[in-house]
């Protein structure tokens, strides 16, 4: 099961959350410490961040290395100044390949997504009945074979509809809810979704517990949202079933439903 982390605030390089904490995203690689299935993430690595002009502009970096093998990231992650970002370390569910298209964060247009969980059994369960669910357009945008892009196009058709993401990503998870409790098929969905401009994340599950989310704000700095705590502090563990929303220092946690 893989680990996330999100950031939104004042202006930060990136190797401040994948790499300088005691307990960054490169040793949650490699010894994670609340991580309900697997033992390590070592089947790839990704980050998203945008740069800001008229508009954000959103960019990805994506590797099937294990984190810790990747020699390119710690530099790209000294460069890179952003004040928003969202990456991931991914432990791939058995079957599923260990290749680019599979691997996070997931982008549309300016959206930037990360997803730990799973849907239970997805080839046999869910997977025709959610993707009968999709126009023609968001259908073909799927290049990978995971749950978790699949998840994505459910908020993508949402958010195009209407434009709001808090709403899109309420919309598919409550699509989840729907098939998980029609196909019997388990749902875990902790994910994070960036326009540049404010994350939406969740810690949901049906019928289960949803794997560990926790939130982070530092009034001066800005909010992170993390798999696990990257270093000790005031970290607020997200209640299952709950939507966080952060925007600029701004920081809601609501019921999902």
């Amino acid at each position: 099961m893989c680990r996330l982390v999100a950031y939104f605030g004042s202006p930060i390089t990136l190797d401040t959350l994948l790499y300088a904490p005691e307990h960054s995203l490169l040793v949650q690689s490699y010894q994670p410490k609340e991580m309900t299935s697997g033992i390590m993430n070592a089947d790839g690595v990704g980050m998203g961040w945008y740069r800001y002009g008229n508009e954000p502009e959103a960019f990805t970096y994506r590797s099937i290395l294990p984190m810790w093998s990747d020699i390119n990231l710690p530099q790209l992650s000294r460069y890179v100044n952003t004040k928003c970002s969202v990456a991931y370390v991914r432990s791939a569910t058995p079957g599923q390949a260990t290749d680019l298209s599979n691997c996070q964060p997931f982008q549309h247009r300016q959206l930037l997504f990360v997803h730990n969980g799973f849907i239970e059994n997805f080839r046999q369960t869910a997977y025709r009945p959610l993707r009968d669910r999709l126009d023609d357009r968001t259908y073909q945008s799927i290049h990978g074979t995971t749950d978790s892009e699949h998840i994505f196009a459910l908020i993508v058709q949402a958010w195009e509809a209407k434009g709001d993401l808090k709403h899109a990503v309420r919309s598919a998870m409550a699509t989840l809810a729907e098939l998980s409790d029609k196909y019997n098929a388990a749902v875990s969905a902790n994910i994070a979704i960036a326009d540049g401009e404010q994350i939406v994340a969740t810690r949901f599950a049906t019928p289960k517990t949803a794997p560990s989310l926790y939130v982070f704000r530092d009034a001066e700095k800005g909010v992170t949202i993390a798999s696990e705590p990257l270093f000790a502090g005031n970290w607020q563990p997200c209640p299952d079933g709950n939507l966080i929303y952060t925007r600029d220092r701004h920081l809601d946690i609501e019921p999902l439903f």
